[in-house]
């Protein structure tokens, strides 16, 4: 059964009773009225469906009963009856936009019902014809929003979608404040829509139905009546609500027309909700990805904050290298200042001791610039780095400490190995590892290896220990966080290089072994990461 609501206005009270009568056997709801001046004033008060009116009638004329219908409620479909028809008066009814027209008196009832049927039906194309027009704008406004990724440049888009696509020129986003749960306006454009106006507006929301899927309200039409006279106070003449539900906390798009302008339609309605749901995701997949861009620059603090924790933790097992570099190049000043300072021993020979302790001097200011290069936090700045030159400063580093415990080494690094694009200490801290690591499993000495050859689009370094390498039930783990073979042992020293080595596009694996000790391949691609 249908349940549309007709609204019918005659003079004639038999044709008004007749009308509803036999609407009312078809299913339709309807409200009657045989003066048109209460037809007016009750247009205001409730939303109906289609309107079925007399055109000729005593001190108000049918066809200002539509124009009052068409500004009230724009959406009603618009039946004519008239027992004059003319040629004259179906070219008027026809650009006043009404959907049917049918003569008085009916011969047969069904002529009516048919009618309102037609009428209605009509009426509908039309909505679908100016849905599908405007949903046109849609298709490029929803690309350009999902591929904004950065929040507040996205609610600009959203805004100027809004007065530029959509062509509603007043647009307001408020938003409920985390802080301290008000709402307040976000991003706006136009004049009408004050700030006190849509907060005001906001809590007089709840005593309006349908706010969950968003509603609008013309001023001379159905609505709130506290909602209308605000909208008066504001020069506002239509006005239009969504809710954004995606978007975490209470937040709202309004949009609105001036007093002066057409008001708003239901396909208006239909169209903005679409907008506006796609307004949400995209600021949802923003807040993603803004979530994403964060994770990201913790996750770099975090391995920033590892490989210089790394470091530092290397600094006790090289103090007593960095003891004798220091140490002995202060002592050989000493006794070449004591010497020049003697009086009993040529002038020639005092300024050959001043120049040996000068030579010294030197000597312990590049000690000392190593250590503090290799300590100071590094920037994320990538260079060309000369692999084989790399392995010789951290060599030059450490070879007092592996001298002292009985570990030799040899390198067979090719001079035309291609430089690799890296952070050069990050590559060093990598090289440090994986000696330190050797060393500390040939605790009674052996031999260190250590080889490069270029690939295609790379270079390759094996390190090779003599040790008695890694056990078959840690091979899985020995590049887990905290994971040692050795007692105090921090468990961070592989892990570290492996990050370091991922972040640079690169490999770190330890390869099976055929013979004692633990093989250690280490890739870093010529280009850098890509």
């Amino acid at each position: 059964m249908s349940k549309e609501f007709i609204l019918i206005v005659d003079d004639e009270p038999g044709v008004t009773m007749l009308c509803e009568r036999l609407l009312q056997r078809e299913g339709y709801l309807t409200e009657s009225f045989t003066n048109p001046h209460a037809a007016v004033e009750f247009l205001s008060k409730r939303a109906f469906d289609l309107l079925l009116v007399d055109v000729r009638m005593p001190e108000v004329d049918g066809f200002q009963v539509i124009e009052h219908a068409q500004q009230t409620q724009p959406d009603a479909a618009i039946l004519i009856m008239t027992g004059h028809g003319t040629v004259e008066t179906a070219i008027k009814a026809l650009r006043k936009g009404v959907d049917g027209l049918i003569l008085k008196p009916f011969s047969q009832g069904i002529e009516l019902v048919e009618a309102v049927r037609q009428a209605l039906l009509d009426s509908q194309t039309k909505k679908d014809a100016s849905r599908t027009k405007a949903l046109q704008p849609l298709f490029s406004i929803t690309e350009d929003l999902l591929s904004e990724t950065h929040r507040d440049v996205l609610l600009d888009r959203v805004m100027s979608a809004i007065s530029e696509n959509l062509l509603y020129k007043e647009a307001f986003y408020l938003q409920e404040q985390s802080s301290d749960g008000k709402v307040r306006i976000t991003s706006c454009r136009g004049e009408l829509l004050t700030e006190v106006f849509t907060i005001q507006s906001m809590e007089l929301i709840s005593r309006v139905n349908g706010t969950a899927k968003g509603f609008l309200v013309n001023i001379n039409g159905p609505g709130d009546p506290d909602l209308k006279q605000l909208m008066s106070k504001s020069g506002i003449g239509s006005i239009m609500y969504v809710p954004l539900k995606r978007v975490s906390g209470k937040s709202v798009l309004i949009a609105a027309k001036s007093s002066g302008e057409a008001p708003f339609r239901e396909s208006d309605l239909e169209l903005f909700q679409i907008f506006c749901r796609q307004a949400a995701v995209a600021m949802e997949n923003a807040d993603l990805y803004e979530e994403q861009r964060e994770n990201l620059r913790k996750m770099k603090e975090s391995q920033k904050a590892l490989v210089q924790a790394e470091k530092m933790a290397t600094a006790g097992r090289l103090t007593a290298s960095i003891a004798h570099e220091v140490n002995n190049p202060l002592q050989a000043m000493q006794n070449c200042l004591h010497l020049a300072g003697r009086t009993d021993i040529p002038e020639a020979k005092q300024k050959e001791y001043l120049g040996m302790a000068n030579s010294e001097l030197e000597r312990l200011m590049l000690t000392v610039q190593r250590m503090l290069d290799y300590y100071r936090p590094s920037g994320a700045l990538f260079e060309k780095v000369n692999i084989g030159e790399a392995l010789q400063y951290v060599l030059d580093l450490m070879s007092k400490q592996m001298s002292e415990s009985g570990i030799t080494w040899a390198i067979n690094m090719p001079a035309d190995l291609p430089d690799v694009l890296a952070i050069r200490n990050q590559i060093q801290q990598v090289f440090i590892n994986l000696i330190l690591n050797a060393s500390d499993a040939m605790i009674n000495g052996g031999k260190l290896s250590i080889s490069g050859k270029a690939l295609a689009n790379g270079v390759e370094i094996l390190f090779k220990d003599t040790g008695p390498g890694v056990p078959s039930e840690s091979q899985l783990k020995i590049f887990d966080p905290f994971f040692s073979t050795k007692d105090g042992g921090s468990g961070l020293g592989l892990t570290v290089s492996s990050n370091i080595t991922t972040a640079h596009g690169g490999t770190l694996e330890l390869v099976p072994s055929q013979g004692t000790g633990a093989l250690f391949r280490l890739f870093l691609p010529s280009g850098g990461k890509k």
